[in-house]
């Protein structure tokens, strides 16, 4: 924008200037017939129709001058001459030559994007006719701009290149040169704030630090003006409403190659605030309004705090439709006693109404998808807080990048508006658990599709067929999440899937399950949702390793046969509640959440167990534009078994148990690693074994020949993990991909554990090997790690790049500091 400014005043200056040919000198006559010499592009008719004489006028001296001046207003042509002949008028013309090609060269800082853009805009562009009284005007233009930037040494120059035909290509030529660098800064006049303060918050800087690789000293017109913005409303933050800068100088070095940048200031005293009046039209709340005032008498001046209660004046009346309310300060301020009075004065204007609710941008993402999101309807006044509200719904619907609202009043009309919804659609879809690659693990494939906007209808669906080294999975899932118009959902799964645990870094066992689910949800209010399912799912457990962990579940249920599979049929129920005021669903940046969910077998299904969750998440964004943001997650977990089967209580399935480690928790630990690990007891050379008659090693013999190894991880019944992050913005990318792009640095810590199994029944084991028992399930030890991660929601779905080490690792644990995947949700 800055840019096309700078062109369009300098192509006016240039315009203004124009040279002319002036005629021979001679005296009136009549004209009996016109001839123009040297027309090529331009039609005899229409430099006719530009010349204001006609056959039979009687033309003299001032007559022609008008002529020529006629002429070269068509912009058609660059050189004229007029003479005659007898009553002949003859009319020789140099059309302007017609533009062939625009080039650049040379040019860094700005693309040639940029440039091709704003020269359009000027009218210089190929096809057009070209007017060389306007070049010196962009030379110049475009040389402010660089001095703008601080680069004082650079030139540009446009080439004119003559082609056949009357044609020209057009180059312009860049010498950018270097920058100048900032030498040194200085504050003049201040006394309560030292320069180091001052020049602390500003964004030119005279120095940086080696260790800052993004820093630069580098000047630049308009940041120096912010700058200056940004002492100004620190001081009267601070009570220094009298508080002005007087100047500002920007020396340069004789090699222009350096600035000296001196700010004076006028700090003036504090003021404190004598009274606070609100007038104008405050439509009968008058009581209400002074009660939320955040301003008292008494109080230290601050203009933060005025802007504050204007902005939040307007917000107020917002919700009543008042669209257009002019709230404003008008402070009276006595010098003597260093008080201010601050006249708030409101103005309403008129309520406005809502004609009709546009959308734009929506390519997939049907409209009345969007529109059952909406809490501002047609036809109701205009509500601020619904639309903002409105527009957070929308966000955290997933589908979209960026959402923006805006008011657009209807012509002719003073109370009606149009709300404009405009969207930048993602991908809402992503390969299921797609591709991973770790250090440890190495590479996975996987595929399966899951689309959260199905066909642009807002449904959720999946269709997931993978496998992997350890996993075969089927999964066809459907959930409609307006099954009703009050916002119950409906949706149901059906799933095949074939487990290998000795493959996913676990204890060695097979699942083979298969199962149906119907879920529904029930919204509270805008932010609370309780959902609801039932299932019935069949498990068979074969292959199992014969460790001790294992085992005490295998001698509850185990048949006859010690070598025959376990299979179970159960029917599930399930509860969770789900509470959201996250800004967006995608990479929020603001709000939090919070998930409550449990499930249990019914009684009487083959097996009695239950599993409680909680999961939380809250983002405090730091700064306005919300660039940095610190989120902090927590997650417990808990499960068990409930009633008896033959005689012995129930124990929750080792396959349900939590695992922790990996990329989506724990990371710098390699996937499912953390928690207890398998033990296994030997007697002599001879492992024990599953026996229907007995408890495995624990039974007969004597125990001090009995020693302990250990295994792999096996999970537990209890996990407890928590996670902090800063999110920054990512080096080196565009301001455009914050949505869709996220880099933070974070610190991991939790663990899992088992808290039913019984070790008191292993206490007669040498105590050298009880101790091992002891290490290898791991109570109470925490585990940690920190690290970069880097988030990209990418066209195929959502990839995570991260790097992490291990603060807090024990013997046996398993690192991985390098992890990849795609697909993964985040």
């Amino acid at each position: 924008m800055r840019l096309n400014k700078l062109f369009a005043s300098m192509l006016f200056v240039g315009a203004s200037f124009s040279g002319t040919v002036l005629a021979d000198t001679f005296q009136p006559f009549e004209v009996t017939d016109i001839q123009v010499e040297g027309l090529q592009r331009v039609a005899l008719g229409a430099a006719l129709l530009s010349l204001p004489v006609k056959v039979g006028d009687t033309v003299d001296q001032l007559k022609i001058q008008q002529a020529i001046k006629s002429l070269y207003a068509s912009t058609n042509f660059e050189n004229i001459s007029v003479s005659h002949d007898g009553g002949v008028l003859i009319v020789k013309v140099t059309e302007r030559p017609t533009i062939s090609a625009v080039t650049f060269e040379g040019n860094k800082d700005i693309k040639d994007e940029q440039l091709q853009e704003s020269l359009d805009g000027s009218g210089v562009k190929v096809g057009e006719s070209l007017d060389r009284t306007m070049l010196t005007g962009i030379e110049k233009g475009l040389q402010d701009f660089y001095y703008g930037v601080g680069k004082y040494g650079a030139k540009v120059e446009a080439q004119v290149i003559n082609l056949p035909r009357n044609r020209v290509e057009l180059k312009f030529k860049f010498t950018e040169g270097l920058a100048a660098e900032i030498r040194q800064i200085n504050v003049v006049g201040n006394k309560e704030f030292t320069d180091a303060e001052l020049i602390g918050m500003l964004e030119l800087k005279d120095y940086v630090a080696w260790w800052d690789l993004f820093g630069e000293r580098r000047y630049q017109k308009q940041k120096l003006q912010a700058d200056l913005e940004t002492i100004k409303t620190y001081y009267h933050n601070k009570g220094y409403i009298r508080f002005e800068v007087t100047s500002t100088q920007v020396a340069m070095t004789p090699d222009r190659k350096g600035l000296y940048i001196t700010i004076n200031v006028n700090e003036g005293e504090k003021y404190k605030v004598k009274d606070v009046n609100l007038t104008g039209d405050l439509m009968g709340r008058e009581e209400l309004m002074k009660s939320i005032l955040p301003i008292k008498a008494g109080d230290m001046y601050n203009g933060g705090d005025v802007t504050f209660t204007e902005e939040m004046y307007s917000k107020y009346l917002g919700r009543f439709g008042y669209a257009y309310p002019e709230v404003k300060t008008y402070p009276e301020i006595d010098d003597k006693t260093k008080e201010v009075t601050l006249n708030i004065n409101i103005k309403p204007g008129k309520r406005v109404y809502v004609r009709s609710i546009n959308f734009t941008g929506n390519t997939v993402t049907k409209d009345e998808v969007m529109r059952r999101e909406l809490r501002q309807m047609e036809g109701a006044w205009l509500n601020s807080a619904q639309v903002e509200q409105s527009k957070a719904r929308l966000n955290r619907l997933g589908f979209f990048e960026t959402v923006d609202t805006e008011t657009i009043q209807v012509p002719g009309t003073d109370d009606l508006v149009d709300v404009a919804v405009k969207v930048k659609e993602q991908p809402s879809g992503s390969f299921n658990a797609g591709v991973g690659y770790g250090t440890e693990s190495g590479l996975s494939l996987q595929f399966g599709v899951q689309q959260n906007n199905f066909l642009g209808t807002g449904n959720q669906a999946g269709v997931s067929l993978s496998t992997n080294k350890y996993s075969k999975n089927v999964n066809l899932s459907y959930t409609d999440p307006y099954w009703t118009k009050d916002g119950v959902s409906l949706g149901g799964s059906v799933y095949w899937n074939e487990f290998d645990a000795n493959e996913a870094n676990l204890e060695r066992y097979k699942n083979s399950s298969y199962g149906v689910a119907l879920n529904s949800g029930f919204p509270i209010n805008e932010y609370n949702r309780i959902n609801g399912g039932i299932g019935y799912r069949h498990n068979t457990i074969s292959e199992i390793s014969a460790y001790e962990q294992a085992l005490r579940f295998y001698n509850i249920y185990r048949d006859d046969d010690p070598n025959a599979d376990l299979s179970f049929d159960n029917f599930e129920l399930s509860l969770g509640w789900y509470r959201s005021t996250l800004n967006r669903g995608t990479f929020p940046t603001d709000g939090s959440s919070q998930r409550l969910s449990g499930k249990m077998t019914v009684p009487g299904s083959d097996l009695q167990y239950f599993k409680t969750d909680f999961d939380t998440n809250y983002y405090f964004p730091i700064n306005r534009s919300h660039s940095f943001v610190v989120l902090a997650r927590g997650r417990l977990g808990y499960g068990n078994g409930y009633g008896q089967f033959n005689d012995n209580d129930q124990i929750l399935p080792f396959w349900e148990n939590y695992y922790s480690g990996g990329s989506t928790s724990l990371r710098g630990f390699k996937s499912n690693s953390v928690g207890p690990r398998s033990f296994y007891l030997y007697r002599g050379s001879e492992p024990c074994a599953p026996d229907p008659s007995g408890d495995g090693c624990s039974l007969p013999g004597d125990p001090n020949s009995i020693q302990v190894s250990s295994g792999r991880s096996i999970g537990g019944n209890a996990i407890a993990t928590a996670s902090m992050e800063l999110i920054v913005p990512t080096p080196f990318l565009d301001e455009a991909y914050t949505n869709s792009v996220r880099t933070s640095f974070f610190v991991d810590a939790g663990n899992v554990w088992d808290t039913e199994f019984d070790f008191a029944k292993y206490q007669t084991l040498p105590a050298e090997e009880f101790d091992k028992l002891q290490d290898y399930s791991d109570p109470g030890r925490i585990r940690a790690s920190w690290g970069v991660s880097l988030q990209w929601l990418s066209p195929m779905g959502p990839m995570v790049f991260s790097l992490a080490w291990p603060i807090k690792e024990y013997e046996g644990d398993q690192t991985e500091i390098f992890s990849f995947n795609i697909g993964k949700t985040f």
